[in-house]
């Protein structure tokens, strides 16, 4: 996409809707005249997107800027060969960086306390023009907390991460300074292919591809498994546990390392290769995204950044899964906003992928996160009080935007794990969230129901979402 497709879609992206009336409003009430009764909450809803939206064009230049905040945040070199560091810690009294690159002083690259808790720090270029920061080498924020105590975190906007090679017995990942030297850098040789008309999806984990009893590499799934899924008649490939995560054994659902794609299959240049050639056959790639947790690691995870409980989540009760063990975002804070949709656009712009399929949509949509509620399909469940209006509306912006950047290439794919008649209730409505309410994502062209058993309103749902123009497809 050019600079001047960004320019026009941001017109899109960042249109002023003065009225708070959902698009499109009256087709989704013809179509379904059972939700007339919650017409005025239906409304609120798109009001409390359209404000956020609203703010985001006011105070952050518009979605096109907002979501390349990895531009700024996190560490970056600049023109000039000069290393430029930002870092969101409200709770933080101190932030320095350390590692390889100095020595591990850990007190001697102070970071700049700048408003509303965010720190920067310039490290300028060495005397020969050189970046001051080897590629491949590791770094860490050294903080100091309000107890006084100084804690080592990695940076959340990490691009790389790895367990140590010569200590067997530390599971604990250090964060990777990535900036490989243009000749090493991988270099796309494929556009993204169209949006398929009609889907057909291959879900895969690269770690779990090979026959062999070993952890596959992404040189293995581009040789091996991606000619395979071209023979078979795929058109798009979905792949699991891509974004770094500490704990193997959670499949990729316990993220750690947003930005940073999984060390343990390869590194970013491969990951950027098996990409590239899935397109050279035509093949979309898709993602699987946790934006619903995330790990409760502290020292290579996102957790307690700043050294409060509260920076990136709720307090208390209301910021853990108590069934996943892990931690749930404040999807009201505007710097969560920031990070979470910058984490969407990262994977577009720099690995080129052309979708997402978003994991654990119950748990957002609702307060409960669906643990031990008995949903009965009546759609008061899913308009009451029970709802989360911060994370959908979260949802909503991350939608918008990414169909409104991408209108060609882009596919979302919620999914959704209720019970019966949830599958119409709950999944479908979140549907109309996205078709309705956004006329730029009326371009959706895949959604995900997953009802655990047959019901009698399963037929009415799968009719529906198929006149819509959806494709579907359904678990049993």
């Amino acid at each position: 996409m050019t600079e001047n497709d960004h320019n026009n879609n941001e017109m899109e992206a960042g249109g002023d809707n003065s009225s708070d009336v959902p698009p499109d409003l009256d087709k989704l009430l013809e179509m379904d005249g059972y939700l007339r009764l919650h017409e005025k909450e239906i409304s609120r809803r798109y009001g409390c997107f359209n404000a956020v939206l609203k703010d985001i064009n006011t105070y952050e230049g518009g979605m096109e800027q907002f979501s390349r905040s990895y531009e700024q945040y996190g560490i970056n070199v600049a023109a000039d060969g000069s290393v430029v560091c930002r870092e969101w810690a409200p709770g933080a009294v101190e932030v320095y960086l350390t590692g390889d690159f100095n020595g591990w002083n850990k007190t001697q690259h102070a970071f700049k306390q700048g408003s509303f808790g965010k720190w920067d720090l310039i490290i300028p270029p060495n005397g020969d023009g050189n970046i001051p920061i080897a590629h491949g080498s590791i770094v860490k924020l050294n903080i100091k907390t309000k107890s006084g105590q100084f804690v080592e975190r990695i940076s959340p906007w990490i691009r790389y991460a790895i367990r140590p090679k010569n200590d067997p017995k530390n599971f604990t990942y250090d964060g990777i300074f990535w900036h490989p030297p243009p000749k090493e850098q991988y270099i796309f040789k494929h556009a993204r292919p169209k949006r398929p008309e009609g889907l057909r999806i291959y879900e895969a984990h690269v770690g779990i591809s090979s026959h062999e009893g070993k952890i596959a590499s992404y040189n293995h799934f581009t040789d091996n498994v991606l000619p395979r899924i071209k023979r078979q008649g795929y058109n798009a490939v979905q792949l699991m546990a891509i974004m770094e995560h500490v704990y193997y054994a959670s499949f990729g659902y316990q993220v750690t390392n947003f930005f940073a794609v999984s060390s343990r299959y390869g590194t970013p240049e491969e990951f950027k290769r098996l990409v590239d050639t899935a397109h050279g056959m035509g093949i979309s790639v898709l993602l699987d995204v946790v934006h619903s947790h995330a790990s409760k690691n502290v020292l290579d995870g996102i957790n307690e950044f700043d050294g409060t409980n509260t920076c990136f989540f709720h307090d208390a009760g209301k910021g853990v899964h108590s069934l996943w063990d892990s931690r749930l975002f404040d999807y009201s804070k505007w710097e969560v906003l920031r990070f979470l949709l910058s984490d969407l656009r990262w994977f577009i712009e720099e690995y080129k992928v052309d979708g997402y399929r978003f994991d654990g949509v119950t748990s957002m949509l609702y307060h409960s996160h669906g643990i031990g509620h008995g949903f009965s399909g009546d759609y008061n469940e899913y308009f009451g009080l029970n709802t989360d209006t911060d994370s959908l509306v979260y949802m909503m912006l991350a939608n918008h935007m990414l169909h409104s950047l991408y209108p060609d290439v882009m596919i979302t794919i919620a999914e959704v794990r209720t019970r019966c008649c949830l599958s119409r209730f709950d999944t479908f409505v979140f549907t109309f969230c996205k078709v309705f309410f956004h006329q730029s994502c009326m371009s959706v062209s895949c959604f995900l129901v997953v009802p655990f058993s047959f019901c009698a309103c399963l037929p009415v749902c799968l009719s529906m979402c198929m006149s819509a123009g959806f494709q579907v497809r359904v678990y049993l």
